[in-house]
């Protein structure tokens, strides 16, 4: 680098850049290729002190918004594994957003469910759709007015919701109401306050 000069303009003097440091007054017609930011690494997802294996939530969004469910385990990055029962409510095992709940102040008894069944229904691949592959053609053509048909249900997950369910229910007939508590959905009406409300 060169140390830029100064000249005298009249009264004043003042620095002036050495004409290599100058601005260019023409520029590559193609771009230069810039280094790529580094991504941070992702930060270890820390569960809300509310959400305790056997605490019943409630969904405020998706398929099954404003059902009472039993959260199970907490999965990776802010997943929850949850459940109806299925017989109760209608709601199968599934993953929720940790975002999407309310955490209620009541608890469900855990015991006598299989821990090894829920370390299996927590994997990923549980929970990935097999994919069908479909020629097209004429019958392909001809099925576009049709109404789908409904996706079956796997008899091993099935079998499944009904092993985790089973010891749940157990639990659930023991305390009185409960059972109607968990049917029932959540819903606000005009004047709830939900920030004073005790969850």
């Amino acid at each position: 680098m060169s140390a830029p000069t100064t000249k005298t303009f009249g009264k004043s003097t003042r620095s002036v850049p050495h004409p290599t440091e100058r601005a260019q007054k023409w520029y590559p017609a193609e771009d230069e290729d810039k280094p790529r930011k580094v991504r941070k690494a992702i930060r270890a997802w820390a569960p809300r002190s509310s959400l305790q294996p056997g605490t019943v939530l409630i969904l405020l969004a998706g398929r099954f918004r404003g059902k009472r469910v039993v959260l199970l385990k907490n999965l990776d990055q802010g997943v929850l594994l949850v459940t109806g029962p299925f017989k109760i409510n209608g709601v199968p095992l599934r993953r929720v957003n940790s975002r999407y709940v309310i955490a209620t102040s009541l608890k469900v008894d855990l015991a006598g469910i299989d821990e090894a069944k829920i370390e299996e229904i927590a994997k990923p691949k549980y929970f990935t759709a097999e994919k069908t592959k479909e020629k097209a053609g004429e019958e392909a053509f001809f099925k576009q007015g049709e109404k789908p048909q409904k996706k079956e249900v796997s008899s091993s997950r099935a079998a499944d919701q009904k092993a985790v369910d089973k010891a749940l229910l157990a639990n659930i007939k023991k305390v009185d109401m409960l059972a109607s508590y968990l049917a029932t959905s959540f819903s606000l009406r005009k004047g709830d306050k939900p920030h004073e409300m005790k969850w």
